[in-house]
């Protein structure tokens, strides 16, 4: 569906980022996974991007966490950094087919913006009273508070620097139980060495829920 959206709320999640919390439209359905296109014009030019939901859920409301990179935002980005309640953006979707469906177990690999689908996701297994772990690499993590949460809730939760090497966090995640389902979330590089780590730990990388980020 195409909406223009009202911001409910927004907030620093980490450094660098931001977690854009929208009022949901009449209509709008999504899965735990999903993404959205943002779209504004900005000082006569028109900007749009996609982002993943960072939400368990949509119903009166839906979250997506933007990366912000000071010395590389553009203008849209910038935009994106200074909403706050009671601002307008317009949305296009939800796309994607890498998403939560019910999996009595769900195992995400995340790296850098990857977090938001991951707590996401964990968060809405968790709330079904199914098991969910979560492997995030990142030098400077996000959503720390919801991590934490996610661990007293009794996920597995694993948070280490980029340069880690994720064979032992994925061999430690992977159970091999019927119903487990990985998902991998993160750029280019971050996916290739996740979808490696699976195959190593004896997993199948193929059937893998996998969102490239570029």
């Amino acid at each position: 569906m195409d909406a223009i959206v009202t911001v409910a709320a927004a907030r620093d999640v980490g450094p660098g980022t931001v977690a854009i919390e929208f009022e949901t439209p009449d209509g709008f359905e999504a899965e735990p996974g999903q993404f959205v296109k943002l779209s504004a014009e900005v000082d006569g030019e028109s900007y749009a991007r996609f982002y993943t939901l960072s939400s368990p859920g949509v119903g009166d409301t839906f979250e997506v966490t933007v990366g912000i990179d000071p010395e590389e935002a553009g203008p849209f980005s910038q935009h994106l950094d200074s909403l706050a309640a009671g601002d307008d953006v317009e949305i296009s979707g939800p796309f994607g087919r890498s998403y939560y469906d019910g999996e009595s177990r769900v195992v995400v690999l995340a790296g850098g913006p990857g977090v938001g689908p991951a707590v996401g996701i964990a968060e809405a297994a968790v709330a079904d009273g199914n098991e969910a772990a979560v492997v995030y690499l990142d030098d400077s993590p996000a959503h720390e508070d919801r991590l934490s949460a996610l661990r007293d809730d009794g996920a597995s939760v694993v948070v280490t620097g980029d340069d880690a090497d994720l064979a032992d966090a994925v061999s430690d995640a992977l159970t091999g139980d019927d119903g487990e389902q990985v998902f991998v979330y993160g750029f280019a590089d971050f996916v290739s060495r996740a979808t490696d780590a699976v195959e190593a730990a004896g997993g199948d990388a193929d059937a893998a829920k996998v969102e490239n980020f570029g």
